[in-house]
């Protein structure tokens, strides 16, 4: 057996920040050399940051990158590096990965399946490559996989074993959704086991835009068993001990990494004790990541939020406690002539127990003069939905009004049930600059806020409580527009996340007219949807980048 001390460089790059990106691979590079790490790994496209989208359209954008892998080259004494970047080669673009050492890259791998499906749009920008690689490292046989490649039973892999390979690094940049690190982990285990080789799998970390990465990377012998982890939701350099079987015949097609270094004897590592996180953890601990990444990374320090006194603002307005500082974030309250006593003192208790700022605006003054004004335009009609959403649309412009003055950025509180049906208000609760819970259906809100709650009691108990409305009109529920969520949401899911027809969703089991109104509902709502802001991505398919319907359809 071959002694191999690997490092998984699990890190949180930021997209088109090119030199921070590559000062921080270079970074992780000492870290690994002061561990006497033989060779470190790093995620996909690790210099440009995933996904760089049309960035990748700009040819000094693509020289710039190329330039920064120079530099990383430079600072390999000692070590060999795997480096994920974009490769340029007669015009076309690759989605790549370096093999470096001793300031000298040895060989470059083209990623051979581009997924095309999701968030993804690789065919868009890259071609593919057509030529599997192993390589030679003391005595060591390795392949190098890309992501998607590892995910297709006739990949690279099956030549790489072929010719001879005992590990395989694969370099990823795959986000996370609710369940997405079993299915994962459940692919690298069974190509492991059916191929006989060791996995060293490295994932990104951090969010971008809706996307949010959760590292959780892993080392997987030849029979499949997980051997170690690496952090979920947090950079990371996992260091591990690996005795990768010798190859005991002559191979073909090596790339031979001439190593002049001595490796002397290294104590073995303790191995590390991670375990999965449980699914509301989870999901808790990827909304923060996102939300905390979305608001650094764009510049903004601070954020605010109209709390109702409801169950999606509480939990929106915790969520951005937990993430940036109870000092980072303001409370903005305003009551209009419907809103209740007990959402008043729901909406003070929780900005009590946050520790946040509580500012109380009442827009009734402002709700009368825009009565008044349009009073002699809407003579003869009854008040309606108009009414009530010329409220929401005030609170919206006194929370932008906020952001401008003070550069806070505005978080809005709508989520996955509301966005779906269109029960929100265009320019006024859906007015803001991010969407936290956009992709979190209400029965998981509730969820959400309970497993928060058992943490530390923070939630009012009353908020879980009650029954849920928008208090826009007397007596008004939620209930009166909406199925009750424990329906509406399954339908949903089924409709949007599954692509269920009518037909197949009524087999079910729901009853016809209510599939037919919130299809209807989700369907004539796609105009809304278009003009939200971005939210994070926490289910198999999210709306924006996962789910593009025309808005103009007749289907």
């Amino acid at each position: 057996m071959q002694n191999l001390r690997l490092g998984i460089s699990q890190i949180n790059s930021v997209v088109g920040d090119l030199g921070r990106n590559t000062q921080k691979i270079i970074n992780y590079i000492e870290k690994a050399k002061k561990e006497a790490t033989d060779i470190v790994i790093f995620p996909e496209l690790v210099i440009t940051g995933y996904p760089p989208e049309d960035l990748l359209l700009k040819p000094k954008f693509i020289q710039d990158n190329l330039d920064c892998l120079k530099k990383i080259v430079r600072k390999t004494s000692g070590i060999v590096a795997i480096v994920g970047f974009v490769d340029r080669e007669k015009g076309n673009l690759y989605n790549s990965a370096a093999v470096i050492s001793e300031k000298k890259i040895y060989a470059i791998y083209h990623k051979i399946f581009l997924p095309n499906y999701g968030v993804f749009d690789e065919k868009r920008y890259f071609c593919s490559g057509d030529s599997p690689q192993v390589f030679k490292w003391n005595k060591i046989i390795f392949g190098i996989n890309i992501c998607e490649d590892i995910w297709h039973r006739d990949g690279p892999i099956k030549e790489q074993v072929k010719w001879g390979a005992k590990i395989i690094f694969v370099l990823n940049a795959s986000p996370y959704h609710q369940g997405k690190i079993k299915i994962r982990e459940r692919i690298v285990r069974e190509q492991a086991r059916e191929n006989r080789v060791y996995i060293a799998y490295a994932n990104l970390v951090g969010g971008q835009d809706e996307l949010v990465f959760d590292g959780q990377s892993l080392v997987v012998d030849d029979r499949g068993k997980v051997l170690n982890r690496a952090k979920a939701f947090a950079e990371d350099l996992l260091v591990v001990d690996l005795k990768i079987p010798p190859l005991k015949r002559e191979v073909k097609h090596l790339i031979d990494i001439r190593d002049e270094i001595h490796h002397p004897q290294k104590p073995i590592l303790p191995v590390r004790k991670i375990k999965r996180l449980k699914p509301l953890p989870e999901i808790y601990q990827a909304l923060i990541l996102g939300l905390g990444d979305y608001v650094r990374k764009n510049g903004f320090q601070k954020v605010v939020l109209g709390l109702s006194g409801g169950i999606d603002s509480s939990l929106v307005a915790t969520l951005a406690v937990d993430t940036l500082g109870k000092e980072n974030v303001f409370g903005v309250f305003m009551p209009s002539r419907y809103s209740s006593r007990e959402s008043e003192e729901d909406a003070e208790c929780l900005a009590k127990n946050l520790g946040i700022k509580l500012i109380k605006i009442p827009i009734e003054p402002i709700y009368k003069l825009y009565l008044l004004t349009l009073e002699p335009h809407f003579s003869g009609r009854e008040r309606d939905i108009t009414e009530e959403n010329i409220q929401a649309r005030i609170r919206g412009n006194i929370l932008m009004a906020f952001s401008n003055k003070f550069n806070w950025l505005v978080l809005t509180t709508g989520n996955k049930s509301e966005m779906s049906t269109g029960y929100a208000t265009l320019y006024g609760d859906m007015a803001g600059g991010f969407a936290v819970i956009k992709d979190v259906p209400k029965t998981l809100v509730y969820k959400l806020a309970k497993y928060r709650n058992s943490l530390s009691p923070v939630i009012p108990e009353r908020v879980l409580t009650k029954e849920p409305s928008a208090e826009l009109k007397p007596n008004q529920k939620d209930r009166d527009t909406l199925p009750p969520y424990a329906t509406l949401d399954p339908i949903l899911k089924a409709y949007i996340e599954e692509d269920k027809g009518f037909d197949e969703i009524v087999s079910l089991g729901f009853d016809k007219e209510t599939v037919y109104r919130v299809l209807t509902m989700v369907d004539k709502s796609e105009y809304k949807r278009r003009q939200s802001p971005p939210g994070i991505k926490i289910t198999p398919k999210a709306f924006g980048k996962d789910r593009r319907m025309p808005i103009t359809n007749r289907y």
